[in-house]
């Protein structure tokens, strides 16, 4: 039976209006195999405007809520969605089509943002001199923005939208979240949590839609700042409307993630890695490896034949089975989408070392899966090389030395993440500093910073000054108020002074 999802609005469940939203719905499937087991009601401009309007008004009594009292919602809440684990893993692998084990990772990454965020209190402390000059002290406040909203990708249904939300609101806002339409149950469960944990109707709204509710809040002036992940086109459309209509964004898009294997890495070790950061969720994830970097062609001739065996080992197959590696896609049309990457590859005179397409399961013939494809020889000018494929196929661009493969890196348009295999500590220092990347790792495949760090990429991959969690954050979603005080001396006067005030 096909169940209908619900907009959480004012601390309830508010269905899909077909006379307000003209009965415009998106399909909810089950990747595993194929079927549609909900549909998504898609916002009118009239739903996103009354869910922004609920904010409003919720937003002031909850920003006058000292910071401990906040912290200590998100502590309660940390405990309900620990308890809820599994259900929710279970709930968000039925949509997106990854493990559990990794739908398990989706939450806990999100859920160590929320801890972080329990510190809001040290937070949002603002600094204070005294005596700056004759009776005069200077002070500054960090104050919430007041409403602000999040667009996430269908790849981390619980991580990105917990990153969003986590800080907007311990730092006293109102938050409209805007999640993907292709698997949107597990964002409405995290904000009935919020509820149960405490925190206020109104100051966590969900909303579901398209392009129609996203201009809203890009154009609302009652929204004061957009954070947003996605692909890149859509990102710097986000940005360049958010800016233009006077709102604060930070907006990441695509990547193209390199792994540099130098010839005195360990080979077992980076085969390992480069498989398990290339095929992990179906290569549906931003930080991905999608392309390793043998340097010299001993290490790419003997790391290519590592990697050939591993891709022919893994398991492919339903999302709740256990044992599986990587399973369905999330949709058709990211099964067609990679498809044709493939054949791109092919046609460019790529090394095709394994094939993906038309992989099946018995049973489950009608799912999204791909098997795992494995290019060799790929050269800087093809579209598997310089495109996000989004998908399970791994690319091998080789290197001549070690400046030709950090210059491939540094160069390539998108500056997400990139990670070195070394057993060289100068090359890895030499490495850190130059990359032209903003998330770098060290024998390390998947350089996602822990959660009191902050997480962003250079160039093409990252639009806006603050980058998500940690520190950067709380700035994004506060403003700062600087206040210089006097208390004269009663009786005293000095009389007008028309010179600028200066340090002397």
């Amino acid at each position: 039976m096909v169940r209908d999802i619900t907009h959480f609005i004012g601390g309830s469940e508010i269905p899909g209006s077909p006379e307000v939203n003209g009965g415009r719905w998106g399909e909810v499937f089950d990747p595993s195999t194929g079927a549609v087991q909900a549909r998504v009601p898609l916002a009118s401009a009239h739903e996103v405007r009354a869910a922004i309007a609920d904010a409003e008004a919720a937003q002031p009594e909850w920003a006058a809520t000292n910071p401990q009292k906040r912290a200590r919602v998100l502590m309660r809440f940390l405990e309900l969605i620990r308890d809820e684990m599994d259900d929710l893993a279970a709930l968000l692998s039925s949509e997106h089509g990854k493990t559990l084990d990794d739908a398990k990772g989706d939450i806990q990454r999100g859920v160590e943002v929320i801890e972080f965020c329990v510190g809001a209190p040290h937070l949002l402390k603002g600094e204070y001199s005294t005596g700056v000059g004759t009776g005069i002290d200077v002070y500054s406040l960090r104050q919430p923005l007041g409403v602000v909203a999040g667009i996430t990708p269908f790849n981390f249904p619980a991580m990105i939208p917990l990153w969003q939300m986590g800080p907007a609101i311990a730092a006293g806002n109102a938050f409209i979240l805007k999640p993907s339409e292709r698997d949107p149950s597990v964002p409405v469960r995290i904000a009935e949590l919020f509820l149960k944990a405490g925190l206020p109707a109104g100051i966590l709204n969900v909303v579901h839609g398209d392009k129609e509710a996203v201009d809203v809040l890009l154009t609302d002036e009652r929204v004061r700042a957009i954070g947003f992940v996605g692909s890149t086109p859509i990102a710097e459309y986000i940005y360049s409307t958010a800016n233009a209509h006077g709102k604060r964004a930070q907006c990441f898009g695509g990547a193209k993630n390199h792994l540099v294997v130098m010839p005195d890495a360990d080979l077992d070790q980076a085969a390992d890695a480069l498989i398990g950061a290339g095929y992990g969720s179906a290569g549906e994830r931003c930080m991905a490896i999608s392309v390793a970097v043998p340097v010299g062609e001993e290490t790419a001739d003997a790391l290519a034949a590592k990697l050939a065996e591993r891709v022919a080992a893994l398991k492919v197959g339903p999302s709740l089975e256990p044992g599986m590696d990587y399973g369905p896609l999330v949709n058709r049309a990211a099964v067609e989408r990679v498809t044709d990457y493939i054949q791109q590859g092919i046609d460019a005179g790529a090394e095709l070392l394994a094939d993906g397409r038309g992989f099946s399961v018995a049973g489950h013939e009608e799912g999204f899966y791909l098997g795992p494809t494995l290019f060799d020889r790929v050269t800087t000018d093809m579209s598997i090389y310089r495109e996000e494929i989004f998908g399970p196929v791994l690319v091998i661009a080789r290197a001549a030395d070690y400046e030709e493969a950090l210059r491939m890196a540094s160069e390539h348009e998108f500056g997400n993440g990139v990670g070195i295999f070394t057993r060289d500590g100068d090359a890895a220092r030499d490495f850190v500093a130059r990359v032209n990347v903003g998330m770098v790792g060290v024998n390390v495949p998947i350089p996602v910073p822990i959660a009191y760090f902050t997480f962003g990429g250079w160039k093409r991959s990252g639009f806006g000054d603050l980058n998500q969690h940690g520190a950067d954050a709380f700035r994004f979603y506060t403003k700062t108020k600087t206040v210089t005080s006097r208390w004269p001396a009663a009786g005293v006067r000095e009389g007008a002074s028309f010179v600028i005030p200066t340090m002397h």
